[in-house]
């Protein structure tokens, strides 16, 4: 299991390095589907234009250290054989990436279910801050928003 939060110029990861990493573990005879996904920043929110978003943690070590206890709970509930985790922190701008997941897995619907999972827990279970910077002022957004 590959698990890193890194600040955004530390280290470039992308989806393909995910793919790449999930195809030489041991366990990819036994996957029958990869399923991926990008996060990436979104350029407008309601009326507002996004110019720059600032992602944070607190405390970089507790936030991955929860993340590697999300996958090793998902890994378990749906069989998953392999899973590749990147969220980045920094500063960002429209479409840059902050959130990549692969998850390999025996069949389709329960590799897709984990991949679901795995982002819908990192969004609303860690302790992540955006700052949000818009033509409209600068919003702060905690985890789950």
């Amino acid at each position: 299991m590959l698990v890193k939060i890194i600040k955004k110029d530390e280290e470039l990861i992308n989806i393909e390095d995910l793919i790449n990493h999930i195809k030489k573990s041991p366990y990819i005879d036994e996957s029958g589907a990869i399923f991926t996904f990008e996060g990436i920043v979104r350029g407008k929110e309601a009326e507002s234009k996004v110019e720059k978003l600032i992602l944070s943690t607190p405390d970089h070590d507790k936030t991955e250290n929860d993340l590697k206890i999300i996958l090793e709970e998902v890994k378990e509930k749906y069989s998953i054989k392999e899973i590749a985790v990147v969220h980045y922190l920094g500063e960002f701008y429209t479409g840059d990436p902050l959130f990549l997941v692969a998850v390999a897995g025996a069949h389709r619907q329960e590799t897709l279910e984990a991949l679901k999972e795995i982002i819908e827990r990192t969004k609303f279970d860690l302790k992540f801050q955006k700052d949000e910077f818009t033509n409209q002022g600068t919003n702060i957004i905690m985890s789950g928003g």
